[in-house]
């Protein structure tokens, strides 16, 4: 991935500045911070998004530090963050989580290696395009704690374009992808490029999610008939854009809502805006689905739909600024075929 920057090993100096053995007997009124907008504590925060673990217990010590550092990366974050449109960072449900622990449940998609993009850029494109103006983008779901965004990406992808090609739009199993792409490891991580080789050389239909629901954990396969309505993915290109990201613009045109790998560490205190700075970490590490740009206003922006629910970012949504290959947004992106 290119373009680092040392928001990581900032963020561990900050976090070093209280020590744990010195928090455990702080109360937590103590640790007052800035909630969106307004002055709430850890309990504010346990009672928002229904922590159960028992005041002064183990679990509770733990969580508060890692809130307590989490405030510490929203000020250091945000000190980036001083164009009106620009990225917001706070307290949101991934708080009380250690960075260890986001990467472990939330970011557990692997890049394959995606070949140099060697065609043309597209001419006369518009200076806006989103898919979901087409009616051709399902809503965003929420993969909870199990490292599936790698199926969910190449699912996204796979039904928009069944539904740009004239079909109805319809949810396809992203469970089905997360117990059979026999070369990935379920909630524990995948690839798309993998779980795309595997639909396109196996030619299994992917069944509507109704017939084989979401479960948030890795499962035994089903198999289904050859007559068993479903979607078959004929084939797929997987491309390097860094550089490139005008050609990337017509890409997504042309082809439909792209799967990409991302680099998302930062993400986990993300409220809204459009991220410009400190998006690497130089390590490809989730899957999302690329559904339109801007380049209208001052700053143009990707616009990305995620899996962590709607509650999440820009309602389930994160924009990205264009140019600079920022979060290793150009680094592999996969088109689907039908």
């Amino acid at each position: 991935m290119r373009g680092g920057h040392p928001y990581l090993v900032l963020i561990a100096a900050a976090s070093t500045l209280v020590s744990p053995l010195c928090c455990h007997n702080v109360r937590s009124e103590d640790t007052r911070t800035q909630f969106n907008g307004s002055a709430v504590d850890f309990d504010s925060f346990r009672e928002q998004f229904h922590r159960t673990y028992a005041v002064n217990g183990e679990a509770f010590n733990r969580r508060r530090l890692h809130f307590q550092d989490a405030t510490k990366r929203h000020a250091y974050l945000n000190a980036f963050s001083t164009a009106p449109q620009s990225a917001k960072y706070g307290v949101n449900r991934f708080s009380d989580l250690s960075q260890q622990e986001f990467r472990d449940l939330y970011l557990r998609a692997s890049a394959d290696g995606a070949s140099l993009f060697s065609g043309q850029k597209t001419e006369g494109l518009p200076d806006t395009f989103d898919w979901r103006d087409k009616a051709v983008v399902a809503p965003v779901q929420n993969q909870e704690a199990c490292g599936s965004c790698w199926a969910f990406s190449v699912v996204g992808a796979t039904q928009s374009v069944h539904a740009i090609g004239g079909s109805q739009l319809e949810l396809l199993s992203v469970q089905q992808v997360l117990d059979c792409s026999f070369r990935n490891n379920g909630c524990s991580g995948g690839s798309t490029v993998q779980a795309l080789n595997w639909l396109t050389k196996t030619r299994v239909k992917l069944v509507p999610q109704s017939d084989y629901p979401y479960k948030a954990k890795t499962g035994i396969c089903h198999f289904f008939s050859q007559s068993h309505g479903g979607v078959a993915v004929k084939n797929f290109t997987a491309h390097d854009f860094s550089g490139q990201e005008e050609a990337m613009m017509g890409h997504l045109v042309e082809r439909g809502p792209l799967a990409a790998i991302v680099d998302a560490v930062s993400w986990q205190d993300y409220l809204g805006g459009i991220i410009q700075h400190h998006c690497s970490s130089q390590w490809s590490n989730h899957a999302v689905l690329l559904v339109g740009y801007n380049t209208v206003g001052d700053i143009p922006y990707w616009i990305v739909q995620n899996s962590w629910g709607t509650t999440w970012g820009n309602e389930g949504y994160v924009y990205i600024k264009i140019g600079g290959n920022l979060c290793g947004i150009a680094d592999s992106v996969a088109a689907v075929f039908l």
